[in-house]
């Protein structure tokens, strides 16, 4: 089982319940922080000590106070902790429950599991770190049904652009126009009303604006 574990979180309560939980259920070495930085600082030590941690379990969302910070959220804060030391295994606990943004995290930073906030998020916690130290991924049941319940789309950089500049107020001759100039292609007026008709009805947008409002929801602009 792991030996050393970090928690990322802000919010005391929510903490030091993490910590009262894992120290009645486990056998490791536990420590706890409210800034990413501060987590960022404690990594490093512990590698230059040579006892460096085997998970980080870190929330999403972190309020800013009067405190300026480097890195301000939980998914960057686990981009850096593998970097630092890519070994460390990452589960999030956040109460970020749309499925699309989820599971991009499993690829971007490369998570290993994903845990909601919620009634039964003691129990869940527990499950996901036997998981993940087996080597298992791990998702909250809701959102794993959710993934698997509804294929998800897959969606392109190109396509990303193209509804964010939708969103930007861009007609579709404008957005031809800048794709011309910046030699992104395909960059037609007639490829890109094809391309956003087809991203409609993969998405049931009724027009451009839901779709823009659909994609802002799965959080990918």
């Amino acid at each position: 089982m792991f030996k050393k574990v970090l928690i990322a979180e802000d919010i005391d309560s929510i903490n030091l319940g993490i910590v009262s939980n894992l120290k009645n259920s486990f056998d490791f070495e536990i420590d706890h922080v409210k800034y990413c930085d501060d987590a960022v600082l404690k990594i490093k030590k512990a590698l230059l000590d040579g006892t460096p941690y085997d998970l980080l379990i870190t929330d999403l969302s972190f309020k800013q106070d009067h405190r300026s910070c480097n890195i301000c959220s939980g998914d960057i804060l686990a981009k850096e902790a593998l970097k630092l030391h890519p070994a460390t295994k990452i589960i999030i606990y956040s109460i970020e429950d749309r499925p699309q943004k989820i599971k991009s995290f499993f690829t971007d930073p490369g998570i290993h599991g994903y845990v909601c906030k919620g009634r039964e998020s003691a129990k869940e916690i527990n499950e996901a770190i036997q998981n993940v130290y087996r080597n298992d991924r791990y998702l909250s049941a809701a959102i794993d049904y959710a993934i698997k319940g509804t294929p998800m789309l897959e969606i392109e950089d190109y396509d990303l652009r193209l509804v964010n500049e939708l969103a930007n107020g861009l007609l579709q001759d404008e957005i031809a126009a800048l794709f011309k100039k910046e030699e992104i292609s395909p960059a037609s007026l007639s490829s890109i009303e094809k391309r956003i008709n087809k991203l409609k009805v993969s998405f049931k947008a009724k027009n451009s604006t839901h779709l823009v409002a659909i994609v802002k929801d799965m959080g990918l602009i």
